[in-house]
């Protein structure tokens, strides 16, 4: 049977009805979508800003700053921001905790307001209350009521935020009561200002590092920013993580917490004394140049002392006599000088003249030293002494001088991490184009810059300088920051580094300056610097310092100084002593009286006895009184009892029987002490019948032994027998009563 053919002409029908609705469909699409994009452009964008918010920045967390002992310099903390957001107590329908239905103030806010008043006690209740009340009812020209309105001026730490979240209304939370604690992460000093020209600071608003190891290590410290994006979905945001922040690092500094404190207790101290105007102290640790203290003091106008500029690495100053060590050690290694005790300087009166100029030691008025050696010379830091000796040496030759300070490492940049460092500046000596003569030189430079003037050196190129001497001619960098770590785990380290190994061409000629700093301050101008308990070695300096290029307008200052090391010298087996730590003090002062060593020497002393008595272990025997006396008074009575206490105690006593306490029977007697000993003797006991004597027993031997003879006693008083009312060698009976007086 044939099939029927298939008739398509409905369904083309149907095909091009369902075509145009679909093209109806993408008209209207695209029309709409036009008006969006032209006429509604605005609206989205301002709906889209509300309910996403992309590429959100993740703060990390900065890195501490520890101290040796990882004790923190330098941490992250968070202080809070307390507001209060209205429209959210509106929109949550929970203002009726805010007021009842008449309008006014529920027992709930009365309760908040005194609350906070509690908290905050310079603002009352009533003024807590007003401010709230009138924030609450404030609407703005568009009909908006405030947002985030400040409860507090200020911000808050942890614990005061806690306590403030706990009071009624705030503690139902931020979508109910509207309170809001904004939390900002603020670096904080545990320790203060301590140490703080080390540690350095950042801007508390942006979070920037701008000075010290806080801006010199602020890669490692800063860590790395997250991203995240936000999406609003139901009234909430939601934030997903693009890339997680990483935390930053941890700096594990040299700085010894204990010995930073004593430090800046020991110059302040001084400085108050001498009515000073700035001070630096540091303390380096003479192996590894770890720099385990650093004080900068200066003076506001209240005269009140702070942790101000870092002058210990910033200041360029004329060091002074403290650099007329540099100047023999050059002309000893040079060997100029072969026979310290014997190569005489004249010193004259005091009063040199030097090529047109006058030099002058600091006792001219007293007439000068006369004749002296080279070691003497230091210890009385003579400036014709040394002045005298280096023009002779080196007046023909200048710039072989400089070399040799060149040579000494004094000059040498440390390249420290913090960008305030200043780098010493010791001129070179320049012939001009026709050779003959000095370009940058004339024939007083050489002698004045013998004894200190003439150059530029911070106080820690000095202290260098001077750790070289005591570290047997090694020459150390100064090391603030051991180790860069995260969670425990170490990621970097910095270790020890050598400048020079030797800074002499001679080591020997370490060995020679060594004797003359111990004699500085045995014998010299450094004893003040010194201890009874151990010794130091140093180098006294008093510098006047230049204003408007000279040194002779209106009052003059001075820099004092003192830079050495300790322990030092010998040990009782004739030992040479390793030194531990090397210290300078510089103060500076306007002003007679002026003295490196006694002002500056006094600090440094107090420093090096306080850490050397940090060590100091003494045995227990130290600890006995020696006017004290350690015999026990003994009591008559059952002396085989204490010659038993006495045995255990380890105290002299002598005896006149064998026998144990503990198996033995009583045996009466009396005791007698003196400084040394206690002498144990027997006594003979009594015939039945016979009164003992008991005078001089405690109550415990007494009432034994006469009850066990059948007596009966009584005791008035306390402590030993005094008096017992049946004498002794009387006779009784049994059951007659005795009465012991005590005393």
């Amino acid at each position: 049977m044939k099939k029927p053919e298939y008739d398509n002409r409905n369904t083309m029908k149907r095909y091009r009805i369902v075509a145009a609705i679909f093209a109806v469909m993408a008209v209207c699409v695209v029309a709409r979508a036009a008006y969006i994009m032209t006429a509604e452009k605005a609206y989205w964008q301002d709906v889209a800003s509300r309910v996403k918010k992309d590429r959100v920045t993740i703060n990390p967390v900065r890195g501490d700053i520890l101290a040796a002992g990882n004790q923190p310099l330098a941490c992250n903390l968070p202080e809070y921001r307390l507001c209060m957001d209205f429209q959210a107590i509106r929109d949550s329908k929970c203002d009726t905790l805010w007021h009842d239905s008449v309008g006014k103030p529920t027992r709930h806010l009365i309760e908040l307001c005194q609350g906070l008043h509690r908290i905050f006690p310079t603002r009352s209740a009533e003024a807590f209350l007003d401010s709230l009340e009138s924030a609450y009812s404030y609407v703005d020209d568009k009909g908006r009521h405030r947002r985030y309105y400040p409860i507090w001026p200020r911000r808050v730490d942890y614990m005061t935020y806690k306590r403030v979240a706990a009071l009624p209304i705030f503690k139902l939370g931020p979508n109910k009561s509207g309170f809001v604690g904004k939390e900002f992460m603020v670096r904080k000093r545990p320790y203060g200002s301590l140490a703080s020209s080390i540690v350095g600071d950042v801007y508390k608003e942006s979070g920037k590092a701008f000075s010290g190891l806080e801006l010199a290590l602020d890669t490692a410290l800063s860590g790395t920013p997250g991203i995240k994006h936000r999406r609003k979905v139901l009234s909430r945001f939601i934030d997903i993580s693009d890339s997680a922040a990483i935390d930053g690092n941890d700096v594990v500094t040299t700085i010894d917490v204990f010995m930073q404190d004593l430090a800046e207790r020991s110059l302040k101290k001084e400085l108050i004394k001498d009515n000073a105007y700035t001070g630096v102290a540091i303390v380096m640790e003479v192996e590894t140049g770890d720099i385990k203290a650093m004080v900068n003091l200066d003076r506001d106008s209240l005269g009140r002392y702070y942790e101000g500029r870092n002058h210990a690495i910033a200041d360029l100053l004329e060091p002074g006599s403290v650099f007329k060590t540099a100047s023999i050690l050059t002309a000893i290694d040079d060997g100029y000088i072969k026979d310290t005790a014997n190569c005489i300087v004249h010193t004259g009166c005091g009063i040199m003249e030097m090529h047109g100029a006058k030099m002058r030691d600091h006792n001219w008025h007293r007439g000068g030293y006369g004749d002296i050696n080279v070691s003497r010379i230091l210890q009385v830091s003579s400036n014709i002494g040394v002045s005298v000796l280096i023009d002779k040496f080196y007046g023909s030759d200048p710039g072989k001088f400089v070399d040799g300070i060149h040579r000494l490492g004094l000059a040498a940049d440390l390249d420290l991490p913090f960008p305030e460092y200043e780098a010493p500046r010791i001129r070179h000596p320049k012939m001009d184009k026709t050779g003959r003569h000095w370009a940058n030189w004339s024939k007083t430079a050489l002698p004045w810059m013998s004894i200190g003037y003439e150059t530029q050196v911070p106080p820690i190129s000095t202290l260098t300088f001077y750790n070289a001497i005591a570290n047997g001619g090694k020459m150390v960098k100064p090391r603030f920051v051991t180790r860069v770590e995260k969670d425990g785990q170490v990621i970097k380290e910095y270790p020890v580094e050598v400048i020079k190994e030797q800074i002499c061409k001679n080591p020997s000629s370490i060995g020679v300056i060594q004797d003359i700093l111990y004699k500085v301050v045995d014998v010299g101008l450094g004893k003040t610097a010194g201890s009874k308990s151990f010794h130091v070695s140093g180098k006294t300096g008093t510098a006047q310092k230049a204003k408007k290029g000279g040194y002779k307008s209106g009052v003059v200052d001075y820099l004092l100084s003192f830079c050495g090391y300790f322990p030092s010298g010998k040990d009782a087996d004739g030992n040479p002593v390793k030194p531990k730590y090397s210290c300078i003090v510089c103060i500076q002062k306007s002003g007679l009286p002026a003295s490196g060593g006694l002002m500056s020497g006094q600090v440094f002393h107090d420093i090096a006895e306080g850490i050397m008595a940090r060590n100091v272990r003494y045995d227990v025997s130290s600890s006995k009184d020696s006017m004290s006396c350690f015999i026990p008074e003994v009591k008559c009575g059952n002396i085989l009892a204490a010659d038993y206490v006495l045995s255990r105690l380890g105290m002299k006593k002598t005896t006149e029987w064998t026998g144990s306490y503990a198996t033995g029977n009583p045996i009466w007697g009396v005791a007698e002490s003196d400084k040394s000993q206690v002498r144990l003797s027997r006594i003979a006991d009594t015939k039945p019948g016979i009164m003992p004597n008991v005078t001089g027993m405690g109550a415990r031997d007494a009432v034994f032994l006469l009850e066990s003879k059948g007596l009966k006693v009584s005791i008035k008083g306390r402590g030993k027998v005094k008096k017992q009312s049946l004498a002794h060698g009387k006779t009784y009976k049994k059951g007659d009563r005795v009465l012991l007086e005590m005393l």
